[in-house]
C-alpha cells in the first residue's frame, strides 16, 4: 500500500518544511496537528465496500484508505508524507528501528547467493548484520574503505546488488562523496543505499545525486527528544514499495503512538539542527586547540580529511564529533566522569547532550587488542551535542580535560 500526500510547502526552505512538509491542509474534523488513530483494524459499511477496497488494493491504486494496521495507519502514512518531503522522496516507509530499515531493504533485496559491499566506518551493529547474519541467507559481503572508489569498483561482482555506505559515518564521522557514490552504483545497475542518520535531511538529501534509498534510525534527529525507536526508508515508489510489502508480511512496523511523537520532533527537526550543526562547530574547534586532546574527528574542521567534500554537498556538518584524548582507557574514563552537562549514553541526536566511551560501550566484546586492530583505541569518546548553550558546554569539557 502507498501512502504520498503533495504538499503546497515543498518547495519552500528547511524550517517551512520541516512544520509543514507532506501534511494534508485540512485534516480530520479541522484539527490542526494530526490525530492519533489508535486502532489496530478498520471497518467497511457494506461487503461492496470491502471488495472495491480489495480490488483497488489487489491494482495497487490504494490512497489513504486503510484495512489492517499492520498494513498502514492514517498517523504513521502522516509521518511518512512529511518525511519522503524532507528527503526529496516519492514515499518513505516508517518501520521499528534504524536496524530494522536495513534489514529489510538489505533482505529484500539481496536474494540467496547474491552480493552486497559495505564501506568500513559503518555503524557496528550493521557491520554485524551484513558481514554475520546475512550469511545464513547465503549473502556475501566485502568491506572496502569508504572513499576508496577503485577499491568500490574493485569489489564489484556479477552477483552484487547492493552498495551501502554511511555519511557521515560511524565514529570517525568520514564523509562520502554522494554524487560518485551514486553513479557508480548507477553505472553498474546496482541498488545505492546510504544510512544518513549523521546528516539528516537538513543536512543532506542523498536522492538529488541519485541515490536510491536513504535509511534513518528516526530514533536520533528525526524524533529528536530520546523518547521513541522508529527507522525510516526513502525513496522511489519502485524502490520503496517493493520493501513496503515485504514490511507488512514480516511485521516489523512502526504504531501510530510512536508516529505522533515522530511528527511533532519533526517539526522542529530544522531547529534543532541548525543549533547543533553551531554548537558543534565551536566545540570541535575548542577541543583541536585543547592540550589535553590527540586529535579531533569532525567534518566542519579544515583538518578533516572529508572537509572539502562536506562543504560541497552539506548545508551543515552535524552534530557529532569524536575524539581522542590523551593518555588511555583510565584517562578518557576520569574525563567522562569529570563531565557535570553530558550524559554517558550510546544515542545521539536528541535535545541533551550524550557523551560515549567507543571502545568501552559500542566495542565491549572485544578485548583492546582487537579494538586497536579495528581502529578503535581505547581513548576514544564520541560527543553527541544537544540544545545546550555552546559556552556552558565547552566550559565543562574544559574543567574535565583540566584535570586529566
Amino acid at each position: 500500500m502507498t501512502h504520498t500526500r503533495s504538499s503546497a510547502y515543498d518547495h519552500l526552505l528547511p524550517s517551512t518544511r520541516s512544520v509543514h512538509a507532506g501534511e494534508a491542509r485540512r485534516k480530520p474534523l479541522g484539527s490542526l496537528i494530526e490525530p492519533l488513530f489508535q486502532t489496530s483494524t478498520y471497518t467497511f459499511d457494506s461487503m461492496a465496500e470491502a471488495v472495491a477496497f480489495q480490488d483497488a488494493h489487489n491494482k495497487g491504486h490504494v490512497e489513504d484508505v486503510f484495512e489492517y494496521g499492520r498494513y498502514g495507519n492514517p498517523t504513521i502514512a502522516a509521518a511518512e508524507a512529511r518525511i519522503a518531503a524532507l528527503e526529496h522522496a516519492e514515499t518513505a516507509v516508517l518501520v521499528a528501528s534504524g536496524m530494522a530499515s536495513l534489514a529489510f531493504t538489505f533482505l529484500q533485496y539481496l536474494p540467496s547467493g547474491s552480493h552486497v559491499i559495505i564501506t568500513d566506518d559503518s555503524y557496528r551493529r550493521t557491520r554485524q548484520l551484513v558481514e554475520d547474519h546475512l550469511k545464513k541467507f547465503n549473502v556475501d559481503c566485502t568491506v572496502v574503505p569508504l572513499g576508496d572508489f577503485a577499491a568500490l569498483e574493485a569489489a564489484i561482482r556479477p552477483e552484487t546488488r547492493i552498495l551501502f555506505s554511511e555519511t557521515p559515518s560511524n565514529p570517525y564521522l568520514r564523509v562520502l562523496d554522494v554524487e560518485r557514490f551514486a553513479e557508480i552504483g548507477r553505472s553498474r545497475g546496482l541498488i545505492t543505499v546510504l544510512d544518513c542518520t549523521f546528516a539528516t535531511p537538513i543536512n543532506l538529501t542523498p536522492l538529488d545525486y541519485g541515490i536510491d534509498v536513504v535509511i534513518h534510525s528516526a530514533t536520533k534527529y528525526l524524533g529528536g527528544h530520546n523518547d521513541l525507536l522508529a527507522g525510516v526508508i526513502a525513496g522511489s515508489h519502485d524502490v520503496v514499495d517493493y520493501i513496503r510489502g515485504y514490511v507488512g508480511i514480516l511485521g516489523g512496523i512502526s504504531d501510530p503512538n510512536t508516529a505522533s511523537l515522530l511528527i511533532r520532533g519533526l517539526k522542529t527537526l530544522d531547529l534543532r539542527v541548525r543549533q547543533q550543526n553551531r554548537t558543534a562547530q565551536k566545540v570541535a574547534e575548542f577541543l583541536a586547540a585543547h592540550p589535553a586532546v590527540e586529535q579531533v574527528w569532525y567534518p566542519g574542521l579544515e583538518s578533516h580529511p572529508g572537509h572539502e567534500i562536506a562543504s560541497k554537498q552539506m548545508a551543515g556538518y552535524g552534530g557529532v564529533l569524536s575524539f581522542t584524548v590523551r593518555g588511555g582507557r583510565d584517562e578518557s574514563f576520569r574525563f567522562i566522569d569529570a563531565l557535570k552537562i553530558p550524559y554517558i549514553s550510546a544515542s545521539l541526536g536528541g535535545t541533551e547532550t550524550l557523551v560515549l566511551h567507543v571502545a568501552a560501550q559500542a566495542y565491549s566484546d572485544l578485548k583492546p587488542q582487537q579494538c586497536e586492530k579495528a581502529g578503535i583505541p581505547q581513548n576514544l569518546v564520541r560527543l553527541a551535542l544537544g540544545l545546550e548553550d555552546a559556552d556552558d558546554l565547552i566550559a565543562d569539557l574544559d574543567q574535565a580535560l583540566s584535570g586529566l
